[in-house]
């Protein structure tokens, strides 16, 4: 059974950077597709960054310049790196996978739809 645990978040101040890692476990499989998506109250949910089997991404404009998407094929570990860091980036934020994942790239990579796995969530917290 596929199972993503999320790691890293936090709180800081306007400015800084946090580290998301999402290790998955369950699967061996190269041809996967990984995603973080944020949910902050009263708003819906985004896809943020995502990243298909052969390390093309996608980045929702909002956060465009300021995150990065990687992965370790090695270890099914996906990072998100966030730097610049604005009040407006505080949401609960989840990392998705899909294991049989053939998209090349776009935003298609941030449709909630496409993943089959979700891990807990993680609490990224902004302040001004």
């Amino acid at each position: 059974q596929v199972q993503l645990v999320e790691s890293g978040g936090g709180s800081v101040q306007a400015g800084g950077s946090l580290r998301l890692s999402c290790a998955a476990s369950g699967y061996t499989y190269s041809t996967y597709c990984m995603a973080w998506f944020r949910q902050a109250p009263g708003k819906e949910r985004e896809g943020v960054a995502g990243i298909n089997r052969t390390g093309v991404t996608d980045y929702a404009d909002s956060v465009k310049g300021r995150f990065v998407i990687s992965k370790d094929d090695a270890t099914n570990t996906a990072i998100l790196q966030m730097a610049s860091l604005k009040p407006e980036d505080t949401a609960i934020s989840y990392c998705a996978a899909n294991t049989l994942c053939w998209v090349d790239g776009g935003p298609t990579l941030r449709r909630a739809q496409l993943y089959d796995y979700w891990g807990q969530g993680t609490q990224v917290t902004v302040s001004s």
